[in-house]
């Protein structure tokens, strides 16, 4: 077997970051396999362009035939699925996108690497890993008083985005336990840092509040998430990939609990201190309420001990370290960020907030 694995949606916010830190800190190949939908990114792999321990290859998981020609030519020892839409706004909006890839592209997923694993030299099948990476939104919405989400808690899925995350989580156990698939699952807080899409809260914020424009916050602002910065979500993969135990689930949070209005206003005083306004005003003069999305969870929260206890890992970003890290990142990559804005993502924009 050769010292490569197979990333699928490797060109998105999560699997761009984790195939660069892969490559920065290991000398296997990366298979990189992605869609190119609205958030995959090339421009987030632009500095691996010339690296021959890299390999893009735009497709769909869904393609059966196109990953049985990868997994034969290339033989990785694992394979890495970040593929997956993501976005709960674009869910609720148009949700077939989200069963097609999320569960139907996670069973062909499925199916392919069965197919190519039954096939290994036992020595091969036994070290052989896929691990699928999901959602702390499949557990629900949790009470102000509630225990963090645990890998013990029910699924209680509230949008299409998380039901299809949730059916693809059962499928991949189901796989692991009807044919003895060897498969790992993380479940994550909410991400946040560099490449990081801008229809999400965070990189939204940064872009509207120096574009002059107004940030929309839904409801009251006083839903709660746990954020975990995306570079601490890589290093648990990582982790997770070379000692967790097979056919385990491992929560990954950041013990960050934060409402969106506190998310907000500590973007306000970064940008306050790092880009003033002209005016001398303060970034949070821009604040504006919208009406609250359906289905809105009021909050979540990652219990990682099991993560920490079993495996040694932890974060090592604070929110603070890790949101001012973000904020300067989106001050200093113009480019980057010239390049997704697209007319495509104005549209949507004026879709869901109005103009």
């Amino acid at each position: 077997m050769r010292m490569t694995i197979l990333v699928t949606g490797g060109a998105g916010f999560i699997g761009g970051n984790f195939v660069l830190d892969w490559l920065a800190a290991h000398e296997e190949t990366v298979v990189n396999l992605d869609k190119l939908t609205y958030a995959g990114n090339l421009q987030t792999l632009a500095g691996l362009r010339d690296n021959p321990r890299h390999l893009f290859v735009q497709g769909d998981i869904g393609d059966r035939a196109l990953l049985a020609a990868l997994l034969q030519q290339h033989r990785p020892r694992a394979v890495i699925n970040f593929a997956a839409e993501s976005h709960v706004d674009r869910s609720i909006h148009g949700p077939g996108d989200f069963i097609q890839t999320n569960i139907v592209g996670t069973f062909n997923l499925l199916e392919s690497v069965r197919a190519y694993w039954q096939e290994l030299p036992d020595a091969e099948q036994a070290a052989f890993r896929l691990l699928h990476v999901s959602t702390d939104e499949v557990y629900g919405t949790l009470g102000a008083a509630d225990a963090p989400f645990s890998e013990q808690h029910r699924y209680e899925p509230n949008s299409p985005y998380s039901a299809s995350k949730a059916a693809s989580d059962h499928l991949v156990r189901a796989w692991h336990h009807t044919y003895g698939l060897p498969v790992l699952t993380t479940n994550c807080s909410n991400n946040y840092g560099p490449y990081h899409f801008p229809e999400k809260l965070i990189p939204l914020v940064i872009l509207n509040a120096l574009a002059g424009k107004t940030l929309p916050i839904y409801g009251d602002g006083q839903q709660v998430r746990d954020w975990l910065y995306v570079k601490d979500h890589c290093a648990a993969i990582r982790r997770v990939l070379a000692a967790g135990q097979l056919g385990e689930t491992y929560n990954v949070g950041g013990w960050n609990e934060k409402t969106n209005l506190e998310v907000v206003h500590a973007i306000c005083s970064l940008l306050d201190e790092l880009r003033p306004r002209a005016d001398g005003q303060p970034y949070a003069a821009q604040i504006s309420y919208v009406q609250d999305r359906p289905g809105h969870d009021r909050r979540y929260a990652i219990d990682a001990r099991k993560l920490e206890r079993e495996l040694g890992w932890k974060p090592a970003e604070t929110f603070a370290s890790g949101i001012r890290k973000t904020v300067q990142w989106y001050l200093d990559n113009d480019e980057w960020i010239n390049g997704v804005s697209s007319g495509q993502y104005r549209d949507w924009l004026t879709t869901q907030y109005g103009a």
